[in-house]
């Protein structure tokens, strides 16, 4: 019987999931994430007020405004469906190691998923941990009280920074999503730029 590893990570690697749960990456990383995507400071000249979040997901990164013209600048993973969409988001709430619950239609497609899967408080679903793809931390993306159902969450496979996989959110490492997790507070101005738009900043650096 396959592995609880090698099955999801089969389902990720293929593209299937959709929406807010296919925004997850395979899991068993064997390499690491491409070094032109480390997490540093850079200048970045901006309007929007320290601790604001800006995501370019053209260029793959993701800045965190920290005033005086400089930001942390972090590589991220992005999906095919990350472009679709583009606007201003608080952080509404935030999971360290959350679970993932696939949607119904996953189920339905996956049978084989089940076998993986236990009842959790909201569901059937996996538990946070190590071999969980939503990783390490998440922060769920709200405008007013709806939910974008975007989120800015880990990954245990950092192959995937700087690669549009799957569909859906925001990746960036375990090491670097805890990092702008403590970093981000309830409440966090979140800016998702359009597709089309590259920051003068980022195609100078």
């Amino acid at each position: 019987m396959p592995s609880r590893r090698a099955v999801i990570g089969g389902v990720f690697a293929s593209g299937v999931v959709a929406g807010l749960f296919g925004c997850t990456a395979a899991p068993e990383p064997t390499l690491q994430a491409d070094p032109t995507f480390a997490r540093k400071i850079v200048t970045y000249p901006s309007p929007e007020p320290a601790g604001t979040i800006l995501i370019d997901p053209g260029s793959h990164f993701l800045y965190l405004v920290q005033g005086n013209g400089q930001a942390i600048r972090y590589g991220v993973g992005v999906g095919a469906e990350g472009f679709s969409w583009s606007g201003v988001a608080a952080v509404h709430t935030k999971q360290e190691w959350p679970d993932w619950y696939p949607p119904a239609e996953m189920l339905a497609r996956k049978p084989e998923l089940r076998e993986h899967m236990v009842q959790l408080q909201s569901g059937i679903g996996m538990p946070g941990g190590p071999d969980n793809p939503i990783g390490a931390r998440a922060m769920y993306l709200w405008q007013g009280n709806k939910d974008t159902l975007y989120r800015i969450h880990g990954t245990n496979d950092p192959t995937t920074i700087g690669h549009n996989i799957s569909s859906g959110c925001i990746r960036l490492t375990n090491e670097d999503v805890v990092d702008l997790y403590n970093r981000t507070p309830i409440g966090t101005k979140v800016i998702v730029l359009a597709t089309a738009t590259t920051t003068a900043a980022a195609a100078a650096q």
